[in-house]
């Protein structure tokens, strides 16, 4: 049996979503909140859920403070976004904040009973309309690139870091790159950082991210 939280204000849709989610043998909803504090208040009572699906935009606290505060705090909870928002930088933000899933509130019955059980095992989703979405917004920005090399010499980064950057696009540990192109593992660290500290991001997963974006990698 799969326990949900639902986090919704308004109360036709909610009623509506729990008549689904109680439809099903496997589902049950076992708590319903206005609002990131209701559910708060809901765990503290001793509440267990294994799945939270939150709204985003609440009164009092919201979905994105929510699920910051349960990945803190309760990290074996998993958060789902239901939201009307489907803008891009919403989904990035939850995602980044340690939501397990993003849908928007249109979503088909089937997708998102797909959702609640594909997450519930370690899963992660985002909904076919907006993953439709941005990859679009992705395939149009590679027509803009006219060389990588001229991206390459702005961003004065060498043909091995493009190598390294490729690997790292690729899920690749820096121990298996250093095997791959036959360098030292603090080698491959060294290149890492350089990638990151020329492009001016914070991380590797923001570097990929602009890479794509820029065209440099595919």
């Amino acid at each position: 049996m799969i326990n949900i939280i639902l986090a919704e204000d308004h109360l036709v849709v909610r009623n509506g979503i729990k008549l689904l989610i109680d439809s099903q043998d496997n589902l049950a909803v076992i708590g319903e909140a206005n609002n990131g504090e209701e559910v708060l208040s809901l765990l503290e009572s001793g509440v267990k859920p294994d799945i939270v699906l939150s709204d985003i935009s609440m009164s009092g606290m919201d979905g994105l403070q929510l699920v910051e505060k349960l990945k803190s705090d309760y990290p074996e909870i998993k958060v789902i976004m239901l939201s009307m928002m489907n803008s891009s930088q919403h989904v990035f933000q939850a995602f980044e904040k340690g939501a397990r899933g993003y849908l928007v509130k249109n979503v088909g019955y089937d997708e998102l009973l797909f959702a609640i059980q594909h997450i519930h095992i370690g899963g992660r989703y985002l909904c076919e309309e907006l993953a439709m979405m941005l990859v679009d917004k992705l395939s149009d920005v590679p027509s803009s690139v006219t060389n990588v090399e001229d991206l390459m010499s702005e961003m004065d980064i060498s043909d091995r870091e493009l190598e390294v950057l490729q690997l790292i696009s690729e899920g690749y540990t820096n121990i298996e790159i250093a095997d791959q192109l036959f360098l030292s593992k603090r080698t491959v660290e060294g290149h890492r950082q350089n990638l990151i500290d020329k492009t001016g991001v914070r991380n590797s997963a923001a570097l990929i991210k602009l890479a794509v974006k820029s065209g440099l990698i595919k």
